[in-house]
């Protein structure tokens, strides 16, 4: 069997498209990926508003496009999703990706829209390690997704729940439904479980990462933006999460979902056992670190903590309503107008990628 490769590249604004264009063809997307299937762009919105570091860049997206161009996978669609903090139109809108998809033709589905796909049971063929128990009722995804391609569009970043995340957490959004809070007390578990999903749903899987601006602290919203200038693509989910994760300065095989996809031989999370092409980054060691915001806090108890047995009351009743309202407060009426606001103006204008950024604002040639 071939070894796991991982590419990574050094970029900067002026070359980034094309450097992602490469960055695809070293990480060999056309043994990826099937000819003979559409391919699903899966974009990463972390929050609607344009916080660096916690969503798909615009370049990413665009690269990406244009990679995938120039290997002959001319049918792409993006797919969004909602969750219970992020709103799908407020986010493509925000972070620049509307005109990029008017530009290169590229249809948008929603997973949420009964019109663009339904949700239908599915028996996966590898023993779950959680979602069975988590919904007994049965496991419910888009019917659209099977018999495609689908290529994962994460950031370099923390994550309170998860140390980082990337490419595999990436289909948590698409494959679950606005229901998937329920796993967040078993989410390591979860995203192996989605993965294994993913190889009997889809004919390639393939994964373009951004850490232009990589995301320190707690994550995927509330973090501090770190310049890296770094860009990754693997086919292989695991091991593109565990270079990503080395590279913040993390052990790999000490996160669980990493650890855990690495022992059911779902790719590779030990960074030994990886081919890294491209850059050297065996000195590469960022010291991020995640810590916890105010919201996480109340997580942690709900989730993992003594509270943790009476999830069914707060999460399973119209009391999850109170802690939806609760998380949209504090991120999008006090976060942002009064912390992260501040951070993305200064960002874009004092950095070379905050630079960027405004071009595609203002619509300007690239």
């Amino acid at each position: 069997m071939a070894k796991s490769k991982v590419a990574v590249m050094k970029t900067q604004p002026q070359t980034v498209l094309d450097d992602i264009v490469h960055l695809m063809e070293m990480a060999d997307v056309k043994s990826a990926l099937s000819k003979n299937a559409a391919t699903i762009l899966k974009d990463n919105i972390s929050w609607h508003f344009p916080f660096p570091g916690a969503n798909t860049t615009p370049w990413q997206l665009e690269g990406t496009i244009k990679g995938l161009k120039a290997n002959g996978y001319n049918e792409q669609v993006c797919v969004q999703n909602k969750t219970v903090v992020t709103n799908a139109f407020k986010g493509e809108d925000l972070n620049h990706y509307v005109p990029i998809f008017k530009k290169y033709e590229i249809p948008v589905l929603y997973n949420f829209k009964n019109e663009d796909m339904n949700w239908i049971r599915y028996s996966p063929k590898k023993s779950m390690q959680v979602l069975n128990k988590i919904y007994p009722e049965g496991i419910y995804i888009p019917d659209y997704f099977f018999g495609k391609n689908i290529v994962h569009l994460p950031t370099v970043k923390c994550h309170i729940y998860t140390t980082t995340t990337g490419a595999m957490k990436n289909a948590f959004g698409g494959l679950l439904n606005t229901k998937r809070h329920y796993t967040h007390s078993w989410i390591h578990k979860t995203l192996v479980d989605l993965l294994a999903i993913q190889k009997e749903i889809h004919p390639g899987i393939f994964a373009v990462m951004d850490g232009t601006t990589a995301g320190n602290g707690p994550g995927p919203r509330t973090m501090k933006p770190v310049i890296k200038n770094i860009i990754l693509a693997s086919a292989d989910q695991v091991a593109i999460d565990a270079v990503a994760a080395k590279m913040m300065g993390f052990d790999p095989m000490n996160i669980e979902y990493i650890a855990l996809a690495h022992r059911e031989k779902l790719g590779v999370g030990d960074v030994r056992e990886i081919e890294i092409v491209g850059e050297d980054i065996s000195n590469e060691s960022w010291g991020f670190e995640v810590g916890d915001n105010g919201a996480s806090l109340i997580g942690d108890l709900l989730w993992f903590g003594p509270l943790k047995g009476l999830q069914k009351l707060f999460f399973h009743t119209p009391l999850v309503h109170m802690f939806v309202l609760g998380s949209e407060i504090y991120h999008d009426y006090y976060r942002w107008p009064f912390i992260d606001k501040n951070i993305f103006n200064n960002w874009k204008k004092s950095t070379a990628w905050g630079k960027l950024f405004e071009n595609y604002e203002l619509g300007k040639d690239r």
